[in-house]
């Protein structure tokens, strides 16, 4: 077995609140500095940048999991990821139907543009991507299970846009592959909190929105490959994960 070390939680510059500095070339560039083996694109709500940085990591030796960060009714993110292509576009076919009418404001909220590998743009998103989806998390829990996807709660411990700060508790029986907790946490007291948080698998993530942030914070898995099937099959066996940085060293 050997330590691989994975940021899952990632934006690009197709995220309103991504510096336009998270193109592909510079995640990839960064994940390779700081030797990174697997990387999650998770912009909000969209999935459209994920395909060019995954063949951009397959170019430096970087696995990318595909995927988005979808903030559902309630307003609780949740970090989602998918095998293939085919499973995305289908996931991006869902977004597309259940994101608001509502438009972006370039000059208030950022820019929402996807590049290929040259940065060329390719394509602009004209609705705001940081709004709430009109999906309930369970109805999403469902979707994206049903496309054989991953799905965990993100950054749970936060008292915004985390599951615990909009719902005040963790409802009994939810259906999600594990839940991401921040820096700040350590699972030990959170677990002692809420003690559903013991029966489920816990990642860190950066949910970097400059390249500078890349890697901040990150989980080590031990496996021979991080790829999604070996990902999804840890988080349904709760094992061999290793929490960082240092101050909170956890072994499952």
């Amino acid at each position: 077995m050997k330590t691989r070390t994975a940021d899952l939680h990632l934006h690009t510059l197709l995220s309103p609140c991504g510096s336009l500095e998270m193109s592909p070339d510079h995640i990839i560039s960064r994940a390779v500095t700081l030797g990174l083996d697997t990387i999650g694109i998770t912009d909000h709500n969209t999935t459209r940048q994920c395909e060019v940085v995954r063949d951009m990591g397959k170019q430096k030796g970087i696995e990318v999991l595909m995927g988005a960060e979808v903030t559902t009714r309630e307003e609780v993110h949740c970090l989602v990821y998918f095998e293939n292509s085919t499973t995305l576009r289908r996931f991006q076919q869902y977004l597309d139907d259940h994101l608001p009418e509502f438009q972006n404001d370039p000059g208030r909220f950022g820019y929402q543009v996807a590049v290929d590998e040259r940065n060329n743009i390719i394509y602009e998103e004209g609705r705001l991507l940081i709004n709430a989806l009109d999906v309930s998390l369970e109805q999403m829990c469902s979707v994206v299970h049903s496309l054989e996807g991953i799905i965990i709660p993100a950054h749970i411990d936060r008292p915004r846009f985390g599951l615990i700060g909009q719902l005040g508790f963790i409802p009994a029986g939810l259906e999600v592959d594990g839940f991401e907790i921040s820096v700040f946490t350590e699972p030990s007291r959170l677990s002692a909190r809420n003690h559903t948080v013991a029966d489920y698998a816990l990642i860190r993530g950066s949910d970097a929105h400059q390249p500078v942030m890349i890697g901040s914070s990150f989980s080590s898995f031990l496996c021979e490959k991080l790829d999604f099937c070996t990902f999804k099959s840890m988080l349904r066996q709760r094992r061999n994960f290793i929490y960082l940085p240092e101050s909170d060293l956890f072994i499952n």
